[in-house]
């Protein structure tokens, strides 16, 4: 094995993540500004909670960034084990909001196990594939494994229901998968199998099915199942080149639902057109290089997977979220990482930038 150099962390990585949090900071008061005194009497309030989040992940990267990577690997079964317990204690005393278990009130902030789940997800992929790298390439020895413990995350995350969340975690296993050296034959097939699978998931929920419909044709009923996309694509239209300007959307005025969550990047595209959301798009770029990049040059295969992982746990929510806004996809319930209010999501994706910080300081 070659020599480990040390060496700064990744300074574009860095750059690309706190710009990202900074301009989520802004829209995230620019969107909810008005939602917000209207439901608590203070503007700020969301705002605040944001963050809250923003500083607790700071101090979580800051930690995370100085522990050896490498640790993470000999605890990679606990964290599935924890990351279980959690999924279920949310199904049993987890708080409900809109019909969904999906956070355990912890007083300070709600934490939401999803968002921790897909850490654990994506370490114990790269700790299994790391240590069996020959076996990848058998169905039974090196894809059944991940896929099993992938696939009790994804019906735990059903029962709450997140079935938004629960496509990104099966999204992203798919890509390391991949990265690890899983034939491309054996993904063909598993997906091939996966889509009855999901027919019969989204037949079950009337609402599911809504949301194809609705992504099929939104005009077919547009003041009820086709609402959020046509206002979405109203608020990114409206936008054109320049945008209306910051904190001139007029979207956010009881229009388009979610539009501090599932659907800010809408509220990006109105109040800074499309140089804006064209700047949003290539800070993920720039993220997505650099952690690839960093996986690329790690000094060890769990190194490797680890940042592959964390970088496209990262990316494919971003990918899902904007495809949905856009109306490239249906309607999935993700967040925009870094950006969409969430304290959760931001301390989770904060921490993740403080591993692959870790991993850039240590190359071959």
């Amino acid at each position: 094995m070659s020599r480990e150099t040390y060496r700064m962390p990744d300074l574009l990585l860095f750059v690309a993540a706190l710009l990202l949090v900074s301009l989520g900071l802004v829209m995230v008061y620019s969107a909810s500004s008005v939602m917000a005194l209207a439901e608590t009497g203070d503007p700020l309030y969301y705002l605040k909670r944001q963050m809250m989040g923003m500083t607790l992940g700071t101090i979580a990267m800051l930690v995370v960034m100085q522990i050896d990577y490498r640790i993470y690997q000999r605890v990679a079964i606990l964290g599935v084990a924890a990351a279980y317990g959690l999924l279920i204690a949310v199904l049993v005393v987890g708080t409900e909001i809109s019909g969904s278990r999906r956070w355990i009130d912890l007083g300070v902030f709600n934490l939401q196990p999803s968002e921790l789940s897909k850490l654990a997800l994506v370490n114990f992929i790269a700790a299994f594939a790391a240590s069996r790298p020959q076996a990848m390439k058998n169905f039974w020895k090196g894809l059944v494994p991940p896929l099993l413990v992938t696939g009790v995350f994804f019906a735990l995350v059903l029962l709450e229901p997140d079935f938004g969340t629960g496509v990104s975690m099966v999204g992203t296993a798919m890509v390391m998968l991949f990265a690890c050296g899983a034939k491309v034959s054996h993904l063909v097939i598993l997906a091939l199998m996966a889509i009855p699978l999901l027919g019969v998931l989204i037949w079950l929920e009337p609402y599911r099915m809504e949301r194809i419909l609705s992504f099929l044709d939104p005009w077919a009923d547009p003041m009820n199942t086709g609402w959020n996309i046509i206002q979405s694509l109203l608020a990114i239209g409206s936008g054109g080149l320049f945008g209306l300007g910051l904190g001139s959307s007029r979207q956010k005025f009881f229009y388009l639902p979610e539009q501090h969550t599932d659907f800010i990047f809408a509220i990006i595209g109105e109040e800074l057109g499309f140089l804006g959301s064209l700047a949003v798009l290539s800070l993920f770029f720039l993220f997505a290089w650099r952690g690839f990049r960093i996986a690329m040059r790690a000094s060890d295969l769990f190194g490797c997977f680890l940042a592959v992982g964390i970088t496209s746990m990262i990316i494919v929510q971003a990918a899902l979220n904007i495809g949905v806004v856009s109306g490239v996809l249906p309607v999935t319930g993700v967040t925009l990482p870094f950006i969409s209010f969430g304290s959760s999501s931001l301390v989770v994706s904060l921490a993740g930038v403080g591993v692959l910080l870790n991993i850039s300081k240590r190359i071959r």
